[in-house]
């Protein structure tokens, strides 16, 4: 059964808290190395689909995780101190506006469920990360999608939603964004804080900041309480299986967030694995000088091939699919490439089904993407 076919009597006695809850799908992943071998048989298996680090993490986190492995059973520091210390260190922030998640879905998810009912609404633009919209949903609010522009967030646009909207209570903004890779400019963003109600909270979601130091909004959080970042370890650090992310905001804001979180929500070994990336900013640099060049690299080759591409200021690249070739489209293509081992992201889950996402890898990878995407192009 389809999650649209659900119905309250379908599931009774096990009736959710809201009917929109049976609106929701589960979050499709990116597939799995292991999965892709289950399926096809395919030993050798490039995977580009999560965004993920190709370079991996620092070797100061291996060292790291290797000391905490005989202390498994042992609970972690619920507040995180050390980690928490050495964020607002990096942040130049207090102690008291870090919220830590396991992962910045996590935090995400504690945001929504601290701050809005079931008569309040999530605005967020279209071709934004696909939570926001599961968010809404899961509290029975109302999600406001406000149409884009060439791909990106339409301030202005979205700043007239929530004036539509007087019961807005969040607005979530990735920048740079996913899965489109688009940026916002900092006088955008504050001109569009300014515009909103104060008690409007503004999330930045900046899972890909590092990749794009300049869409950094730091100084954002000394002007106005009602701006929140969100960030991760899981893109550039590397630390995607060990699931860490954090929260900048407001102390009032931080203290709330800290009321829902659950007490150990990040693990012992992700909070010692984040702390030693966080110090090993030579490793982000380096992560951030290859994908710049595997980047360009890739944009030329999406040129050679005739495929139309958005510029993106994260570590992955939204490609079109269009082939005058009727029986050759964006899923055609993703099948296979995912037959000959290589894993990319189709987009029809956002409502671009002729795209394709594909994350930077190292060099190797990215040429064995690409011949095999030639080979598939030019078949007869």
């Amino acid at each position: 059964m389809q999650p649209d076919q659900l119905t309250a009597s379908n599931l009774s006695p096990l009736v959710p808290a809201y009917d929109s809850i049976l609106a929701l799908a589960p979050y499709q992943t990116g597939k799995p190395i292991e999965e892709l071998t289950r399926e096809y048989g395919v030993s050798d298996v490039v995977k580009l689909a999560s965004n993920e680090n190709p370079m991996g993490c620092s070797p100061r986190v291996t060292l790291a995780v290797t000391e905490q492995l005989g202390q498994l059973s042992r609970y972690p520091d619920g507040n995180g101190y050390y980690l928490k210390q050495a964020l607002a260190d990096f942040n130049d922030v207090k102690v008291e506006q870090i919220t830590l998640g396991n992962g910045s879905d996590d935090l995400l998810d504690i945001l929504a469920r601290s701050f809005v009912g079931v008569d309040d609404a999530i605005v967020y633009s279209q071709y934004a990360f696909v939570v926001y919209s599961m968010l809404a949903k899961m509290q029975g609010a109302m999600d406001v999608e406000v149409p884009a522009q060439r791909f990106g967030h339409d301030l202005k646009a979205m700043s007239q939603a929530v004036q539509d909207n007087p019961n807005t209570k969040i607005v979530f903004i990735a920048n740079p964004n996913n899965p489109t890779g688009t940026q916002l400019a900092h006088k955008e963003l504050r001109q569009f804080v300014t515009s909103v109600p104060s008690s409007v909270l503004v999330v930045l979601d900046e899972a890909y900041i590092e990749y794009s130091p300049e869409s950094n909004n730091r100084a954002l959080l000394d002007e106005f309480d009602n701006v929140i970042i969100v960030r991760t370890f899981s893109k550039a650090y590397g630390l995607a299986g060990l699931r860490v992310g954090y929260a900048l905001s407001s102390v009032a804001v931080a203290e709330l967030l800290n009321r829902i979180r659950q007490p150990f929500n990040v693990s012992r070994v992700g909070l010692a694995a984040a702390a030693a990336a966080l110090a090993d900013q030579d490793f982000i640099e380096k992560t951030r000088l290859m994908n710049d060049e595997q980047m360009r690299w890739l944009e030329k080759q999406f040129d050679t091939l005739g495929l139309g591409f958005v510029k993106s200021h994260a570590n992955f690249i939204m490609v079109e699919v269009q082939v005058e070739m009727e029986d050759i489209t964006a899923a055609s293509i993703h099948q296979a490439l995912l037959e000959q081992g290589v894993i990319v992201r189709p987009l029809g889950v956002y409502g671009l089904p002729n795209w394709l996402r594909i994350t930077v890898g190292v060099a190797e990878d990215n040429l064995r993407l690409i011949d095999t995407l030639r080979s598939i192009l030019t078949e007869d």
